[in-house]
């Protein structure tokens, strides 16, 4: 049988936290994470910031508003892992195939990511528990 999904590799491990003033110091100056920057990210109500651990980035996020996802995920479980994000070369149509074969998508199309990626959420319902963002790179990543 022929996957659905084609994934790259695993992008980046994504971290809900209440506030990046605290986490960023703890990634960065304990754990010894290069530290690889931060941005806002309006379409999910965030800001970020991402470190480099061998070939996968650790990005926290930290919510922008009390509507956010993240604010609400933080408030029903807590500071914690968030999702794994899987890269992938051409994210529509995996879309299209992951729907074809009956995966619930949060995302039906892919919006503005951070550092440029088009991204979207696959429902944790379809996936094991488990939320999944696809991202594909932009132009220069």
């Amino acid at each position: 049988m022929k996957p659905v999904v084609s994934p790259q590799k695993i992008d980046h491990v994504g971290i809900a936290v209440k506030s990046l003033e605290t986490a960023v110091p703890l990634y960065r100056d304990i754990l010894g994470l290069p530290f690889l920057g931060e941005e806002t990210v309006d379409s999910e109500q965030v800001r970020v910031a991402f470190f480099r651990l061998g070939e996968v980035k650790v990005e926290l996020l930290e919510p922008t508003s009390p509507e956010s996802p993240i604010a609400r995920f933080i408030e029903k479980r807590g500071e914690g892992i968030h999702h794994i994000a899987l890269s992938v070369k051409e994210i529509e149509g995996e879309l299209e195939g992951l729907a074809a074969a009956g995966i619930r998508l949060i995302d039906e199309r892919p919006k503005p990511g951070a550092n440029g990626t088009q991204v979207a959420f696959l429902h944790p319902k379809s996936t094991l528990g488990v939320l999944y963002e696809l991202c594909q790179p932009g132009k220069s990543n």
